[in-house]
């Protein structure tokens, strides 16, 4: 019996230029929360750079127009010691995800979840990616406890009731909700 020999990945032993790995965080961020912060962070532990990418989203009706949104991340992103000497920008897009991923030559999109009802909507949508680019992974990371509860959604309701918010958001996205809710 013949002995079969492995096969070289490069067999020409040619030297190969490793492309460092770029990420895209999509999301409406309306506004940017601790625990959006948290998964850039713990992204840029995987990635080497890392886009986040503002969606313009005008159906979801955001508080924010998406240049305010790009401004609080970009703040927030650039006042982060964690996030200090990383490769992170900050971008708006108003295009199909795929494309606007392709654009920025990535080849994952980090997607951060809460609960499991997060689950099934992000397996769902990262399965129609898949089909719409299977060279495009994407990377699920779990909130920590102590995040697993913030939501956008409830951070509006919170401060447009006058709700103490700090423990949610940054000073910066605090003092903008309180402007825009003249509270």
């Amino acid at each position: 019996m013949a002995k079969n020999k492995p096969v070289a990945a490069n067999p020409q032993n040619k030297k190969i230029k490793s492309q460092p790995l770029v990420g895209v965080y999509p999301g409406t961020f309306d506004p940017v929360t601790l625990g959006h912060l948290d998964i850039i962070e713990r992204a840029m532990k995987v990635v080497d750079h890392l886009v986040v990418g503002v969606a313009d989203s005008p159906a979801k009706g955001p508080l924010f127009p998406v240049k305010k949104r790009v401004e609080l991340m970009k703040i927030d992103v650039a006042n982060n010691r964690k996030l200090k000497g990383k490769s992170i920008e900050v971008v708006s897009f108003n295009e199909l995800l795929m494309d606007f991923v392709t654009r920025m030559n990535a080849r994952v999109i980090v997607r951060g979840l809460r609960a499991v009802s997060d689950f099934e909507y992000e397996f769902q949508m990262a399965g129609m990616n898949s089909y719409l680019n299977g060279d495009i992974e994407t990377m699920f990371l779990m909130a920590q406890d102590k995040h697993q509860f913030i939501s956008s959604r409830f951070v509006k309701e919170i401060g447009r009731l006058g709700g103490d918010i700090a423990h949610f958001v940054t000073p910066n996205v605090a003092k903008e909700l309180k402007k825009k809710f003249g509270k």
